[in-house]
């Protein structure tokens, strides 16, 4: 699910010292000892909706600009970074009405700087925390779905299995925008989708810029 735990972490720091710095800068303050209670408080507050799984995955998008702060207090944690083309990603999210937050969803322009940051912020995490993140590619996944799952398993240290080919086919519920999609099998027909509408997307390449040229191998 995407789990809220996190961003209420980062909202309660950012406000614990009205006359101190807020949050990043007040994590230096954090004691380690604090910050291994702070994970503790996250796998307590989780534990309910794990039900005794010794795995688990946290999939708020937004989480990515807490990378520091989430190993930090869970070390052991794994991370990883699942990017798709600029445009297509930009795009996507411009379609979908959420139900709260994202205010920079509705504003081509404001999508594309989103998606500079947070392209910078990645690259920042892996100059920090060399090694800490596992970075798959959406459309790579989708040409080869096996060897990136296989991948992916291998990095989580966990074994491949097949049912995860066809995960599609679960019963459990889903409460995500992608909901309706992970109900069928993978798809190739959104791997360049934006280029349908890209004279009306033109405001969103040109305030990509030439973060574009990372992602050309994919045509």
């Amino acid at each position: 699910m995407e789990l809220p735990n996190i961003v209420t972490l980062v909202r309660e720091l950012d406000h614990r010292d009205a006359r101190g710095d807020g949050y990043p800068e007040s994590v230096r303050a954090e004691s380690p000892q604090r910050l291994a209670g702070l994970g503790r408080r996250y796998l307590d507050e989780t534990r309910p909706i794990r039900t005794g799984r010794p795995h688990f995955i946290d999939k708020m998008p937004n989480n990515f600009s807490h990378v520091g702060l989430i190993h930090a207090i869970l070390p052991q944690a794994t991370i990883v970074d699942v990017r798709r083309h600029p445009m297509d990603s930009c795009f996507s999210t411009y379609k979908q009405h959420f139900a709260e937050g994202q205010s920079f969803s509705y504003d081509l322009d404001d999508l594309g700087r989103y998606y500079r940051c947070y392209l910078a912020l990645m690259d920042h995490w892996d100059e920090v925390l060399p090694g800490k993140i596992l970075h798959l590619q959406y459309e790579e996944l989708i040409r080869d779905p096996e060897a990136i799952i296989r991948r992916l398993l291998a990095h989580c240290g966990l074994p491949f299995e097949g049912a995860c080919l066809s995960f599609h086919e679960t019963q459990r519920p889903v409460r995500t925008a992608s909901s309706e999609q992970v109900r069928q099998p993978l798809y190739a027909s959104g791997v360049g989708y934006w280029k349908n509408f890209a004279n009306e997307l033109e405001p969103l390449r040109r305030s990509l810029g030439d973060c574009l040229e990372r992602f050309a191998h994919l045509g």
